[in-house]
């Protein structure tokens, strides 16, 4: 089952690929996530997601290539803190699979070993059980509750804080 996926950074020649997961995804992903569904939109992600404080990574089936997901990496501070954000969404017909737990995996690999961080956060509403089985999955820990933490599709959602240190 292991090995099902490779991550890589996202590029521009994603975005044709990407907006046509995102057009599929569209009931998939409803009130929990808004990614770009445009060219602009999507070059206005890359041009956001540069290193050294973002980071945009494809997730991949290894075999075939195709896009089953996306994460990043945001809001990187170093010093004392060596702390990031984790955000993520799998693409329709590749949820329940196992398929991003892999992905994710790689994706937290990446931010303890080459990125050099301490600390991963992650925050997701309530009510999206699939997501927080994902972080559990990922070996995240529940830390606490944001009353509208963040404004998403117009609205301020609550959200919980989970968060991996490294080991």
């Amino acid at each position: 089952m292991a090995n099902r996926i490779a991550i890589s950074a996202l590029a521009r020649s994603d975005c044709s690929a990407f907006i046509a997961a995102v057009a599929a995804s569209k009931r998939l992903h409803a009130v929990w996530v808004h990614p770009p569904r445009t060219a602009v939109a999507f070059r206005a992600r890359l041009q956001r997601m540069r290193a050294p404080n973002n980071f945009a990574f494809a997730i991949r089936q290894r075999a075939t290539g195709i896009l089953v997901g996306y994460a990043d990496i945001t809001n990187v501070v170093r010093g004392g803190f060596l702390s990031a954000y984790l955000s993520y969404y799998a693409f329709e017909g590749h949820q329940r699979q196992g398929l991003m737990t892999e992905g994710l995996k790689l994706v937290v690999r990446q931010a303890f070993g080459k990125l050099g961080l301490h600390r991963l956060e992650a925050n997701i509403q309530p009510g999206n059980a699939a997501s927080i089985a994902l972080v559990k999955a990922c070996g995240f820990s529940k830390e606490g509750y944001s009353p509208r933490y963040l404004k998403i599709g117009g609205r301020w959602r609550d959200h919980e804080r989970w968060a991996l240190l490294a080991r």
